[in-house]
């Protein structure tokens, strides 16, 4: 192979993985699990797609928008970057700008109005112990949720209101979850996209042993 051919050839790659890593960055990408926090609905060892063209259109490696045509919803499962640290995080939405939020043993209180939930069954979480789980009804949206009350966690704290751009989102594992009890309110341009699935998972306390019956899962 000629010098000339080999830097030809190698231009190519170059340009080709510039664009899989621009539509990556810009249209979709996928966020491994490596925490606990939306047990149950996302496990330790997930790979969860991100749709990054459900709210809007960003320019490639940057969180400058092009274009919009949304914004998250309550109960939506987001993408965003922690406004405390950069961090990649993977929260639920459960207020939305406007909303005051509150809670109390728990609790969640949205508009003034109790977020009712049921317990549906317990769990013996290998990392937590003795967990609850529970279906939450958010206003436009039901999920599971899980409780740990031998952990200590915030679980009371005053009204808030949101400001225009602002969002809270929490883990659906209650009890142990970095969340906007601890970071605060998450800035609309944070937000990266909406997740969407599970791609596929992997049991990393069973020799990464593949998990087939959470292939290819929505998530909601």
């Amino acid at each position: 192979m000629t010098k000339q051919k080999a830097l030809y050839e190698l231009r190519v790659l170059a340009l080709m993985i510039l664009i899989v890593t621009s539509l990556r960055s810009a249209l979709a990408d996928w966020n491994d699990v490596p925490s606990g926090s939306m047990k149950p609905t996302i496990e330790i060892g997930d790979r969860v797609v991100v749709n990054k063209l459900a709210y809007d259109l960003k320019i490639p490696f940057t969180m400058y928008e092009v274009a919009k045509w949304g914004d998250p919803k309550r109960g939506d499962i987001v993408v965003l970057f922690s406004p405390q640290n950069g961090t990649r995080l993977v929260k639920r939405v459960v207020a939305i700008p406007g909303d005051t939020i509150a809670m109390r043993d728990n609790e969640l209180f949205v508009n003034g109005r109790a977020v009712e939930w049921k317990r549906v069954s317990t769990r013996n979480d290998a990392d937590q112990g003795r967990s609850i789980i529970a279906v939450e009804a958010l206003p436009g949206r039901s999920h599971q949720v899980m409780f740990t009350p031998d952990r200590w966690a915030r679980r009371w704290f005053e009204p808030q209101e949101l400001p225009s751009g602002q969002y809270f989102v929490m883990g659906d594992n209650r009890d142990n979850s970095e969340d906007s009890r601890y970071i605060g309110f998450i800035p609309r341009e944070r937000i990266v996209g909406k997740a969407t699935a599970v791609a596929f998972s992997i049991d990393k306390q069973h020799w990464f042993a593949p998990r087939t019956d959470r292939f290819l899962t929505s998530l909601y």
